[in-house]
């Protein structure tokens, strides 16, 4: 017997012994063993935090995400090997697709991350508070990376993209992780680490894989750790009570089984495009991946009078799935993931038949194509109906994970956001509907129980990603049954594993610690013109001090001439008695376009290559004719930038990074000179060409 082998502790190597045997879910041969049998947990874990953490937790959120492209493209470039042995799971061509690529594509998209973070090791939350009266403490918000490892237990039914789905979010925070798959499917995941190792992009000890038993694992997980677990809710909540996780406040991501729900709208009656769109989300829900998916369909709700056509036009649908060998051409369905996986949605099934009744598929009587009935995990789709959902309730509490769901029907939008609530915290729902008044009376109503909710009508379905597709850049968990987890999210997934701290002080230390300018800090006057400066060049904090303008009438009539702002306040004949004003006021956006001809090196070609925004601009008092403005212009954040040359397109090869200056607008004859600030980003060259 093959043993597939662990890489721990900058190893491969074997547990003792056999803990499970696994097989080929299409053929029933067995491909091999796995064991964690003598693996010492502690080390292990050990391992991540000495040697892995140390290393990420001294790269930037760049590099790190960097790191994670060059990732995805060295596993795109072995997908091959990766669909061939995915076939052995009993996943069609296109589960794998979702399962491999979807994965690979998470690593794409969380290494995108790193242009919303700092080019630092760690992240600046928020903005500042101010502390005190006249400016000199001040509070802020940091976030670093926890010193621990993430713990990732996941499930049998993705076991390519349930593994890269979660590194990429604890590699990007620059935490290194310790996986535990499932054992049934582990042999497709040891693959693909196989080839991460290889690929020698990650640093030592930022990935390790068990394979078998997860054993006493969690006994020696620390409060700098982060346990994530996918998979049955029972056995999730089993992990989350251990002491260890309780007594030291562990962080513990349950993302666990729903029974998550379609509703057809009222308005998506059989005449409408949309009847035909629900029909198909059904069917596709129960068929991809066997309907082995933590978001697939198990319950469809629809209007009463529509219940027979729903019924009718499902089973039409359902009748042309090709069940057998996803290597035959014309399958569109292969196997369940393993014979015990069969046994388990068999019981369920026959559970559920107690309470309601299978209007369309056969668990006996069902062609194979391809492969022998017997040996393989396979299963046809069966669908249920239930006349009475809110007394044969079985459906709202008992879950075939597998091609199996059950339509019911509802009277009322408000009957429906009840229905799918009694499944007591689902990861997703869909509404099927051409009335965006009715989706928003199901979404407001039914949100509280849901992770996720898809609105799918005509003019979003071509381009929708479909009910059963967590994306990246969105938060995946739900509350109740679902677990009460987040996964993914984009950045809100990444600062799961920081630790936030606040930080206090003068305006000069924040500023250092944050490496952002902060208002009231002590600037670095420098003697040539900051435009002059290279990227490289320039510091935070480096600081211009320009001269200053007078600001007349006559400027004021002017640029409410050329703007077309003619509001009164602008006017010289404004009678300003019970306004806010004194006299006329100059307009905010002249002060800024004043402030930029103050600021702005005009003499000569220079390093800066456009300005390209403004952000957080405000006016804080007001400035009348005669007023004496000039400018305190600051270096505020340097951001590196990654440029993807266009062939065809010499301008985008200049290398280049994108400068924040804070513009403070000052009147020199006041007591409280601000009159105004701003933040403008300029994109400028760097010197390095090379």
């Amino acid at each position: 017997m093959q043993k597939i082998k662990s890489y721990i502790c900058g190893e491969w190597k074997n547990g003792e012994g056999v803990e499970t045997e696994v097989f080929n879910a299409i053929t029933g041969e067995q491909i091999g063993g796995v064991s964690s049998k003598g693996f010492d947990f502690a080390e292990i874990l050990n391992y991540g935090r000495t040697v892995g953490g140390k290393k990420l937790r001294k790269m930037t959120f760049h590099e790190r995400g960097n790191m994670l492209k060059a990732l995805a493209l060295y596993l795109l470039q072995n997908k091959k090997r990766y669909y061939e042995v995915s076939a052995w799971t009993g996943a069609t061509k296109g589960d794998s697709w979702v399962d491999i690529e979807g994965g690979i594509g998470n690593l794409f998209a969380n290494a995108s991350l790193r242009r919303q973070f700092p080019n630092l090791p760690y992240y600046i939350d928020g903005e500042p508070a101010m502390l005190s009266k006249n400016g000199t403490f001040i509070g802020h918000h940091i976030m670093v990376p926890k010193e621990g490892v993430a713990v990732h237990i996941n499930a049998f039914n993705f076991p390519v993209w349930g593994m890269l789905e979660k590194i990429a979010v604890n590699l990007m925070a620059g935490v290194p992780a310790v996986v535990k798959p499932s054992s049934v499917t582990s042999y497709l995941t040891q693959v693909v680490v196989e080839d991460i190792i290889a690929s020698k992009l990650l640093p030592e000890g930022a990935l390790q894989l068990v394979l078998g038993s997860a054993r006493d694992l969690i006994n020696h997980v620390t409060p700098s750790d982060v346990v994530s677990f996918t998979g049955s809710a029972s056995t999730g909540l089993k992990l989350k009570s251990n002491p260890v996780i309780t007594n030291n406040n562990v962080p513990f991501n349950l993302e666990a089984d729903s029974l998550n729900a379609i509703i057809l709208g009222k308005k998506a009656t059989p005449d409408t495009p949309e009847f035909a769109i629900f029909v198909k989300e059904v069917v596709r829900e129960m068929t991809t991946k066997a309907g082995q998916k933590c978001t697939a369909i198990r319950r469809i709700f629809v209007p009463q009078e529509l219940m027979d056509d729903a019924q009718k036009a499902i089973s039409a649908r359902l009748s042309k799935t090709v069940i057998g060998d996803p290597s035959v051409e014309g399958v569109r369905m292969g196997s369940l993931a393993s014979l015990d996986q069969q046994k388990e949605v068999r019981e369920k099934v026959e559970l559920l038949s107690k309470s309601q009744n299978i209007v369309f598929g056969d668990m006996e009587n069902f062609e194979v194509l391809g492969a022998d009935k017997e040996k393989g995990a396979f299963f046809p789709p069966i669908l249920f109906r239930n006349d009475k959902p809110f007394d044969n309730v079985d459906v709202h509490s008992v879950e075939a994970f597998g091609p199996v769901s059950t339509l019911m029907p509802y009277n009322s939008i408000d009957e429906a956001i009840e229905l799918a609530k009694m499944g007591k915290g689902s990861l997703v729902s869909t509404i099927v509907t051409p009335d965006n008044k009715e989706a928003r009376e199901y979404v407001i109503g039914a949100a509280s129980m849901h992770g996720r909710i898809l609105v799918l009508n005509e003019e979003c379905a071509k381009e929708s990603t479909g009910h059963g597709s967590p994306l990246p850049l969105l938060t995946h968990g739900g509350p109740g049954r679902a677990g009460g987890g987040e996964e993914m999210g984009g950045m809100r997934g990444v600062l799961h594993y920081l630790q936030r701290t606040a930080i206090q002080g003068h305006p000069s230390a924040i500023t250092e610690i944050t490496q952002v300018y902060q208002q009231g800090a002590k600037g670095n006057i420098i003697e040539e013109h900051p435009f002059t400066k290279y990227f490289e060049e320039l510091n935070v904090g480096d600081q211009l001090i320009t001269e200053s303008r007078e600001i007349t009438a006559d400027d004021i009539d002017q640029f409410a001439a050329l703007s077309g702002d003619n509001f009164y306040a602008h006017k010289r004949e404004t009678d300003f008695n019970g306004t806010m004003f004194d006299e006329q006021v100059a307009h905010g956006y002249f002060l800024m376009s004043a402030a930029a001809g103050l600021f702005v090196h005009n003499y000569e070609m220079n390093p800066v290559l456009l300005n390209y925004g403004i952000d957080n601009m405000r006016f804080t008092k007001p400035v009348y004719a005669g007023s004496k403005m000039h400018i305190r212009f600051t270096c505020k954040e340097l951001v590196p930038t990654d440029v993807t040359p266009k062939e065809d397109d010499p301008k985008t090869k200049i290398k280049r990074g994108i400068v924040k200056w804070l513009v403070e607008m000052l009147d020199q004859d006041t007591e409280e000179p601000l009159v105004g600030f701003a933040t403008i980003l300029t994109m400028v060259k760097l010197k390095d060409q090379s």
